[in-house]
């Protein structure tokens, strides 16, 4: 403990004390101060009271007329003196003779000290020093019958004796001022051992130390922290989380509902029951939240949020899945072929060489066509394998894809993704897939299969992409939800992973290029995304708003 300096309980402990120490010398000094004043004061009205009583006493202005005045007066003086418990009575004529002293020796001697206001007729007090020393009196004058001044009285108590009456006093606060120093030396001892206790008897210097490494720490991790009180108002929040949140400045201090961050994760990050996992798609990002309420003696305290970055993790499982996918529809194609093939050779085995023929090069141009306008109409690799596989796998699942004529999609490379552009594409097109199958459109007759048609073209209001499908179509209901998180048309017992989350992801892309998304119902759903480029011509003016409940919808596609 030495070569760390003492403990913070330990300063406090000496702190305290020092204080309590401090406060009772400066309280006992004041009360002794208090006191004397006190005992002054009540010693001047003392020998004021017995001055004017002595002065208005009819025996002593008629002891004043005798030949010898200290003879009837000396005894009644004396008297008074012990019964008043004063130190000195000395009655004396107007030229200040005594006429009675304490001391019978100075009787007829001259009174030392002031007459003058007497003997205008005023009654007045002082601190004199006489011949017992200093003394607090009062001298009044003594009138006859007419109002003239005839004698005068002056009536004294020692220093020496209100000290010794405040001595008496004096013990008394000495005591209370011990007790109370003991008992505040005895608290702040407790209090001393409790915070000891607490923090393990660390000093000072290390309970900085150990805060600026927190601090550090927590400012440093990669993964978001927010911490709230019991108002929802932050009291930590570390960089990585502004960093996720968007936040420009420290938002300490500030409600998490005037952050200005999507709804549904405000009220997540303040919710009273513990959230684990949720998914979260802000304009730009994927968020996971963790959020766990602190509780102390069943007291709510807070919330500690913990936020990931869930944006790349997503994007990686987007590009596995449309892997995953051309993989199927690699599959589906080796099966195809391998049925085709095995048709060729039975027809050569039987003896049918021209129909073999005739039936692998018709099987091949269709192949061919469809690859051929694909690959020529879109530049982009990617995407071209996309909607190969795309068309293969909804042929496999009885849709027929149709790739429009007048596809072509030039000049996004190296201003759009080509994985932003997957997403947005992969996700309406499974999803306009789903819809195909799941029912006919109003009018369509159940004879006609379930169809889906996808075009694309790049143009002076930038990349315009459209599917269309033939199924029930979409209503105002649906399309302001279809962009939100969570919402989807699978049922709830299909495989893991997070349902709802695509076409979020869809209006997160969209929003990440200021693009816009048009919603229709035309003999089923028809969903429109433009991104404008820039190099088109076109303003932002010609980038359609979104119509109707489409634009609040993808406005919200954050999961607001």
């Amino acid at each position: 403990m030495s070569g760390r300096g003492w403990s913070l309980a330990r300063q406090l402990l000496a702190l305290q004390a020092v204080i309590v120490g401090l406060l009772v010398t400066v309280g006992a000094a004041l009360a002794y101060l208090d006191s004397r004043r006190a005992a002054d004061d009540r010693a001047r009205e003392t020998v004021t009271v017995v001055a004017l009583t002595v002065a208005d006493a009819p025996s002593v202005r008629a002891a004043l007329s005798l030949p010898d005045p200290s003879r009837a007066l000396q005894p009644y003086a004396e008297r008074v003196r012990r019964d008043t418990r004063v130190d000195f009575i000395t009655i004396m004529d107007t030229r200040g003779i005594r006429y009675t002293h304490p001391t019978p020796g100075r009787i007829g001697q001259h009174f030392i000290g002031n007459t003058a206001p007497a003997l205008q007729g005023r009654t007045f007090s002082e601190t004199f020093t006489g011949t017992l020393g200093p003394s607090v009196r009062t001298v009044t004058p003594v009138f006859d019958d007419s109002g003239r001044v005839v004698a005068m009285v002056a009536v004294g108590i020692t220093i020496r004796a209100i000290s010794a009456d405040l001595r008496e006093r004096l013990l008394p606060l000495v005591g209370v001022a011990a007790a109370v120093l003991v008992a505040g030396i005895a608290g702040s001892w407790l209090v001393a051992a409790r915070l000891r206790r607490q923090t393990r008897g660390v000093a000072p210097a290390e309970l900085r130390g150990m805060f600026d490494y927190y601090e550090a720490i927590l400012h440093a991790v990669r993964e978001g922290l927010v911490l709230l009180d019991r108002d929802g108002r932050v009291v930590m929040c570390n960089d990585a989380a502004r960093e996720l949140l968007d936040l420009e400045r420290d938002p300490r201090g500030e409600a998490v509902d005037g952050l200005g961050l999507p709804t549904e994760l405000a009220a997540a990050m303040g919710s009273a029951e513990p959230r684990s996992d949720e998914i979260h798609v802000g304009d730009t990002r994927v968020l996971v939240v963790n959020t766990a309420p602190v509780r102390s003696r069943d007291r709510a305290m807070g919330n500690v949020v913990t936020l990931r970055d869930h944006t790349e993790l997503q994007a990686l499982m987007g590009e596995l899945d449309t892997v995953r996918g051309f993989a199927e529809s690699l599959r589906s194609q080796a099966h195809e072929a391998a049925n085709r093939l095995h048709t060729v050779v039975s027809l050569v085995e039987i003896g049918r060489p021209g129909q073999a023929v005739e039936f692998a090069t018709a099987e091949l141009r269709t192949a061919q066509r469809l690859t051929d306008r694909v690959v020529g109409a879109v530049r982009e690799p990617v995407l071209a394998a996309l909607l190969l596989g795309k068309s293969t796998e909804a042929a496999e699942r009885g849709v027929e894809l149709e790739v429009a004529e007048d596809t072509t999609i030039d000049g996004t490379v190296g201003v759009i993704e080509p994985r932003d552009l997957v997403t947005i594409l992969g996700n309406l097109i499974d999803n306009a897939v789903d819809a195909a199958i799941e029912g006919p459109a109003e009018g369509r007759s159940a004879d006609v299969p379930p169809r889906v048609r996808v075009s694309a073209r790049t143009g002076a209001s930038g990349l315009v992409m459209e599917v269309r499908d033939n199924g029930p179509g979409l209503d105002g209901d649906t399309a302001q939800e279809m962009f939100r998180r969570g919402w989807t048309t699978k049922a709830s017992d299909g495989p893991a992973g997070p349902r709802g989350l695509g076409m979020a992801l869809v209006g997160q892309a969209v929003r990440r290029y200021r693009g816009a998304i048009e919603v229709e119902r035309d003999g089923g759903a028809v969903i429109r995304v433009r991104l404008p480029l820039p190099n088109a011509d076109a303003d932002a003016g010609a980038v359609p708003a979104l119509p109707a409940a489409a634009a609040a919808a993808a406005g919200e596609a954050d999961g607001s």
